[in-house]
């Protein structure tokens, strides 16, 4: 094969990726959108069940539940949020650097089976079968809950935290890492909120809300990290596109130059034999 049919054989190669690049990245940036918007309508509920909560944990009484007390016994279990595809830049490759930090012996439960193997192989104690992130409703998360909170209330579980990637704006997302029980009531909210009344008692109350706020912060921790996902998806395809074009275009010079040098070579072979009649 010439050097023209090879340069040839490249553009056509880099158009078709152009073009699968370009038709990907609109489609992340039609999920970012439909997400961002499921993840912000979601924000307010969330948002309202955690005030209440901090509102409840501001009044003055004394309360034995055991969510707000730390266990001596049990392990530290990490919830992690990754995804089931790939071809979405660094969003995996940045949540399992910060899983790897974590010590083998502290379990996982890890949502998205795309560093399900990885995190297998790695030697890591994985405590739910590969679960895609994709079709995970609130009813899902909510199952998942409960059955931490049960453990925790049996001592089997002595901290819950979640890994997941925290959204900025659409350029712009980090993995943290946020604890979920034991809750810290903080000192300086206690003044923040006028006093209320509660029916039925506040300490009956309490328990279910603090239930209900923990599936309510996993379930949005879930839409942001999957928000996070197709805003990466939709910056790595972007430059994905960019990238072809650029090169598609030094080929093409390319190719150009390569095609001027063989019709300046065919003219001066022709007037070579020209000048030797």
């Amino acid at each position: 094969m010439s050097d023209k049919q090879a340069l040839k054989a490249r553009i056509k190669s880099i158009k078709t990726t152009h073009k699968i690049t370009s038709a990907m990245e609109l489609i992340a940036n039609a999920k970012l959108s439909r997400f961002k918007n499921v993840m912000e309508e979601n924000r307010v509920y969330a948002s309202a069940l955690s005030d209440l909560l901090k509102e409840i944990l501001s009044l003055d009484f004394e309360s034995d539940s055991l969510y707000l007390k730390e266990n001596n016994s049990g392990k530290i279990v990490h919830i992690v949020i990754s995804s089931d595809m790939g071809l979405c830049g660094s969003y995996n490759a940045n949540i399992l650097k910060e899983v790897l930090n974590l010590p083998k012996d502290e379990p996982l439960y890890v949502l998205g089976t795309k560093l399900y193997k990885n995190l297998k192989e790695a030697g890591y104690v994985i405590e739910n079968d590969p679960r895609s992130i994709d079709d995970m409703s609130f009813e899902d998360a909510q199952k998942l809950m409960h059955k931490l909170l049960v453990s925790y209330q049996k001592g089997v579980i002595k901290k819950i935290d979640v890994i997941y990637t925290h959204f900025k704006n659409g350029v712009s997302f980090e993995v943290w890492q946020r604890d979920i029980l034991p809750l810290k009531n903080e000192e300086e909210e206690k003044k923040k909120y006028d006093p209320l009344l509660f029916e039925p008692r506040v300490e009956v109350v309490l328990d279910d809300l603090i239930e209900s706020t923990c599936e309510s912060i996993i379930y949005a921790l879930i839409l942001e990290s999957r928000t996070s996902e197709q805003a990466s998806r939709r910056l790595a395809m972007e430059n994905a596109s960019d990238n072809a074009e650029e090169l598609q275009s030094e080929l093409t010079l390319a190719y150009n130059q390569a095609r001027q040098a063989a019709i300046t070579q065919e003219i001066t072979e022709i007037v070579a034999g020209a000048d030797a009649l």
